[in-house]
């Protein structure tokens, strides 16, 4: 497995996130993803990093459809490749509505065919010939007197497309079309009715298998020393995935809280939202289980979390993406440092 990690240029020191980035590539990490999230944007932060780092992938986790144009986005994509000279990775995700259209003001509708059709229209663009593009959501260029164009640039390296995807269609759709998947709240144990079979079948509508897409998988790592401070660890995060379950998205729209449900906790995960929603945040982490905490994150004893790896890969994942717990920098890094350590000795011990 390779590793990876997120970071966001919001509400931080700056200058401690490119530490952060820069020593953990001295660590040997093999990529990291930016998000944008309601805060910073990605492509200016992967500019300055692209110039800060020597080796790892950097990548856009994600871009958000619907903020940008489609041709925005290939030019902001094949200028990141350039610049880092070809290590960029293009992340792109439908968001959700309260983001889109909540702080965007712009329409979160058929997010489908808007992702199928920006795609297309960014790979057109990255070959270098003139765009020249009719779809259900966008025509370039449009009807008069403008005729198509190509852009003044091309791609001079390739550029991997990963969606970030959780309803069953855009898992068929990543299957069908993307370099990688970008996935989350992710259960090994239930993963393959929640979401491998859906793109399984993409895979198999483009004629592709699933060694033509990169599965990355990422969590929280922290390590705890004994079964106290795990158990002190795991009080902690029921609030975070309470937020998630309740507090991502609308009342009626949260596909955290549909990804749960499918992987065996509908109705803990629909309660938590109802709580959540109606005001009652610590009730909604009451309803969180250990065993919620335990399956979605990779806390533990070194042990644990080794197995837990284990149970990863053998899972399809061929990248996991670490959110190490710390409270400074050196702390961070430490964990993450730990966390990569352990995925070397996974990859040692199945290569025996």
């Amino acid at each position: 497995m390779r590793t990876s990690t997120t970071i966001e240029a919001s509400g931080a020191d700056w200058r401690e996130i490119v530490d952060y980035v820069t020593e953990a590539e001295k660590l040997g990490l093999d990529i990291c993803w930016v998000a944008e999230a309601w805060g910073s944007e990605a492509p200016s932060p992967l500019g300055y990093l692209a110039a800060k780092t020597e080796r790892m992938l950097l990548g856009s986790g994600i871009i958000q459809l619907g903020t940008r144009t489609p041709m925005a986005i290939a030019r902001a994509a094949i200028t990141l490749s350039q610049i880092s000279q070809g290590r960029f990775l293009l992340g792109l995700g439908p968001s959700g509505p309260q983001v889109i259209e909540g702080l965007h003001g712009v329409p979160f509708d058929r997010p489908l065919s808007r992702m199928r059709e920006t795609v297309a229209i960014v790979r057109q663009a990255a070959s270098g010939d003139k765009i020249s593009y009719t779809g259900r959501e966008f025509q370039i260029p449009l009807p008069g007197e403008a005729k198509p164009m190509r852009l003044s640039m091309r791609a001079e390296y390739d550029i991997p497309v990963y969606l970030a995807t959780l309803s069953p269609k855009m898992l068929h759709l990543t299957g069908e079309i993307a370099d990688g998947w970008l996935g989350t709240s992710f259960v090994p144990e239930g993963a393959k009715g929640a979401y491998f079979d859906h793109l399984d079948r993409g895979l198999a509508a483009a004629g592709r298998s699933r060694s033509d897409l990169d599965i990355c998988q990422g969590a929280e790592v922290a390590f705890a020393d004994d079964e106290d401070a795990l158990r002190t660890m795991v009080a902690g995060r029921k609030k975070e995935l309470a937020f998630s379950l309740g507090g991502m998205g609308s009342a009626t729209t949260n596909f955290y809280n549909n990804a749960y449900s499918r992987q065996g906790w509908t109705e803990v995960a629909a309660e938590v939202r109802t709580r959540w929603q109606a005001g009652d945040r610590d009730g909604a982490a009451d309803l969180v289980t250990d065993e919620m905490v335990l399956a979605t994150t990779l806390i533990g004893t070194e042990d644990m979390v080794r197995e837990r790896l284990r149970v990863w890969r053998d899972a399809g994942v061929d990248t996991v993406r670490f959110y190490p717990a710390g409270e400074t920098l050196d702390a961070r890094l430490a964990t993450l440092g730990r966390a990569i350590d352990l995925v070397r000795d996974v990859e040692d011990e199945a290569a025996r």
